[in-house]
C-alpha cells in the first residue's frame, strides 16, 4: 500500500460527464493544482475560479488547505462542478461539522441532469430534419 509523504483528505466528484478526484491537504497555504496547473492557468474564466473555491469559501478554509486535484471528461463548466462537489466530499471528510453549510448551499448534493439521448428518425434528441415546401 502506498503511503503518502503528507495525510490528505479524499474526495470524488461528478457533474455531466467529468470526474474529478481531489486530495485535500490540511494546513496548506491555499494553493489549488488541478492536473499539475495552477487554477489560474487551468480556467481562464473568473467565474470557474469562483465556483471551484465556493465550498472553501462557505467553510471558511480559503488559504488553509492545499488541493490536488485531477479532473477528466466533460467541460470546463463541468469539471468546475465536478471539482466543487469533490472539494465539498473531501472538506466533510475532514471535518463532519461542515456538513450543516455546505448541504445548506447544495455543494453535497450531485446534479443528476445528463445529456438526452439521441432519438431515431431526428437529428438529435429533439432536432428534427428540416423539409422544404415543394
Amino acid at each position: 500500500m502506498y503511503k503518502s509523504k503528507k495525510p490528505y483528505h479524499y474526495g470524488t466528484g461528478r457533474r455531466k460527464s467529468s470526474v474529478s478526484r481531489v486530495r485535500l491537504i490540511p494546513g496548506g497555504t491555499g494553493a489549488i493544482t488541478i492536473n499539475g496547473r495552477d487554477i489560474d492557468d487551468y480556467f481562464g474564466l473568473e467565474t470557474l475560479k469562483l465556483i471551484t473555491r465556493q465550498p472553501l469559501v462557505t467553510t471558511d478554509t480559503l488559504g488553509k488547505v492545499d488541493i490536488i486535484a485531477t479532473v477528466t471528461g466533460g467541460g470546463v463548466t463541468g469539471q468546475a462542478g465536478a471539482l466543487r462537489h469533490g472539494i465539498s466530499r473531501a472538506l466533510l471528510e475532514m471535518n463532519e461539522e461542515f456538513r450543516p453549510a455546505l448541504k445548506s448551499a447544495g455543494f453535497l448534493t450531485r446534479d443528476p441532469r445528463m445529456k438526452e439521448r439521441k432519438k431515431y428518425g431526428l437529428k438529435a434528441a429533439r432536432r428534427a430534419p428540416q423539409f422544404s415546401k415543394r
